[in-house]
């Protein structure tokens, strides 16, 4: 392997948010899958990944598209792969140090390994080991989950921040707009923007349109920082809740405090679904509501890591944070958790936010202007 080593002037340098312990603990992980696997290498090329073993470097350029860099880990240290459009960025600002750094012409294939690669036989993929990386990231490590958490807090506060001054002429579409305002200044990527006024709450991913929000709104945001995502459901409501509005919020909240409860080490992601379904049964949204919109799960450097479904045989443990994510017509309710020794705890809050207590926990009521 050849290839550059970062020389950018410290006083130019974004200082990545990378904790040295931490990338230690991630290279042992990466290494003990090579050992298991019998391979002398692994080329990580998702966004997940990446965010995750970079401990946060930013290695994307559009929201959409797959990362701009690659990362070979071998036994005997970690190599980046990249564009020549790419380099001068990333070894300035992203690249954590001590990492070689490759230039590739921004017309080559990085994963097309055969054209770079000089070691005895092609790095195994990260397709081939990707359960194993998954299990890798599920257990946060000490610094990564201070970022998550402050991550987690100031998307909340962002909602907040905007929904306090909301008003029902207002369109979902300026909602949408001031939310994605305030994450950019905080340095987040708004990965996903919801909202939905009162003509469009039966709508579970509701895209933002000129509709305004009337009655009581919904807003969502999915906040990537430091590659980790923060997921957060909060609404407003102008004026008191009718009877059937305070009933269902009430009743959504009891269905993620069954979900909360099944959260525990050594339960697998299916279980927890299970609960979901029987928590939508025993509280009044029938046997198929959890067939109508997904339900969350594991939390992280993806939106869901992965998403629940009956077939997910995860097993959760300790460290490990998720994002549920129970519905009902009108109803929702999201919030960004780890799995800590005492249970589940909230990341995602904000003491400015009203809230009411579900099975001993303070959940985010509506907030009524």
């Amino acid at each position: 392997m050849t290839g550059i080593l970062p020389e950018a002037a410290t006083a130019a340098r974004r200082v990545p948010p990378s904790s040295a312990a931490d990338r230690r603990v991630k290279r042992r992980r990466v290494l003990d899958i090579l050992d298991r696997a019998e391979a002398e290498s692994v080329l990580l090329t998702s966004q997940a990944a990446l965010s995750w073993y970079l401990d946060g470097s930013r290695v994307h350029i559009s929201l959409a598209g797959d990362p701009v860099a690659a990362v070979l880990v071998e036994r005997d240290g970690d190599h980046m792969v990249t564009f020549n459009n790419e380099a001068e960025r990333l070894a300035a600002e992203e690249v954590p140090e001590g990492m070689a750094l490759l230039e590739l012409p921004w017309y080559a294939n990085l994963h097309q390994t055969a054209d770079w690669f000089e070691g005895d036989g092609p790095p195994m993929m990260e397709a081939d080991v990707a359960r194993e990386l998954r299990d890798a990231r599920r257990s946060l490590l000490p610094a990564e989950t201070a970022r998550y958490e402050e991550l987690s807090r100031d998307a909340a506060a962002v909602l907040t921040d905007v929904l306090a001054v909301a008003e029902p002429q207002m369109t979902e579409r300026q909602v949408a707009a001031g939310l994605a305002g305030r994450l950019v200044e905080i340095g987040a990527d708004p990965v996903v923007l919801l909202c939905s006024g009162a003509s469009r709450a039966e709508y579970r991913h509701p895209l933002p349109t000129d509709a305004p929000l009337g009655r009581r709104a919904m807003a969502v945001v999915c906040a990537r920082r430091d590659g980790l995502i923060a997921n957060v459901t909060r609404w407003v409501r102008f004026g008191p809740a009718d009877a059937a509005e305070a009933d269902g919020e009430a009743r959504i909240a009891e269905v993620e405090a069954a979900a909360f409860a099944a959260t525990v080490p050594g339960a697998r992601l299916s279980d927890v679904l299970q609960a979901l379904r029987t928590g939508y049964e025993t509280h009044g949204f029938g046997s198929d509501q959890w067939r109508l919109h997904h339900q969350g799960g594991a939390a992280g450097y993806s939106g869901r890591d992965p998403r629940a479904t009956e077939a997910t045989d995860d097993v959760i443990v300790p460290r490990q944070a998720f994002a549920w994510n129970p519905s009902g017509p009108g109803v929702k309710v999201e919030d960004t958790v780890l799995l800590e020794d005492g249970g589940i705890r909230a990341l995602s809050i904000d003491e400015r936010w009203p809230a009411f207590t579900v099975a001993g926990r303070l959940r985010p009521a509506t907030l009524e202007l």
